[in-house]
């Protein structure tokens, strides 16, 4: 009887690890249908079989970076050039309204130097008496002039300097 058992009890033995074989058999194939699905898909979206073919859309996005980092260069440039030509722009300006004549009059005299960046430009001066207005210009180069500056003229381009 004993011997029966053991005939018995591996019989069990073999129809469950038969059972556990088959099962782990049916869920391979099941993971291997799956498998070739994504393989199939992923295949199709690498090639372009689908709405979205990657490749295309990377290389295009590649083409367009190299668009852009041109046109920054581009535009980089084109800032340069800007910077360095408003350093020559003379829209710095300083006036300075004074009475020329201290016995008479209000202050209707006037210097006015507009320069630019480095201090290169011209101040205006305007003296105002009562029948005529005499009008000056003096070029200026690095705040200095090769003409004799007037304290007036002085003060005006010291009033540009002061808003740098």
């Amino acid at each position: 009887m004993g011997e029966l058992l053991e005939l018995l009890d591996m019989k069990v033995l073999v129809i469950f690890m038969t059972a556990v074989l088959l099962l782990f058999l049916i869920l391979v194939i099941v993971l291997w249908s799956k498998l070739n699905k994504l393989r199939k898909q992923y295949m199709n979206m690498l090639n372009g079989g689908s709405d979205l073919n990657i490749e295309e859309a990377l290389i295009r996005i590649q083409e367009q970076a190299t668009v852009l980092e041109a046109e920054y260069e581009k535009s980089q440039q084109q800032i340069a050039g800007i910077m360095s030509r408003m350093k020559k722009m003379k829209s710095n300006v300083g006036v300075y309204r004074y009475n020329a004549f201290a016995q008479n009059g209000s202050d209707l005299s006037f210097s006015v130097a507009v320069l630019d960046d480095e201090l290169d430009g011209v101040v205006l001066t305007g003296i105002h008496n009562r029948e005529e207005t005499y009008v000056y210009a003096k070029p200026v180069s690095q705040g200095q002039s090769e003409y004799v500056l007037s304290p007036e003229e002085k003060e005006a381009i010291h009033r540009v300097g002061q808003k740098k």
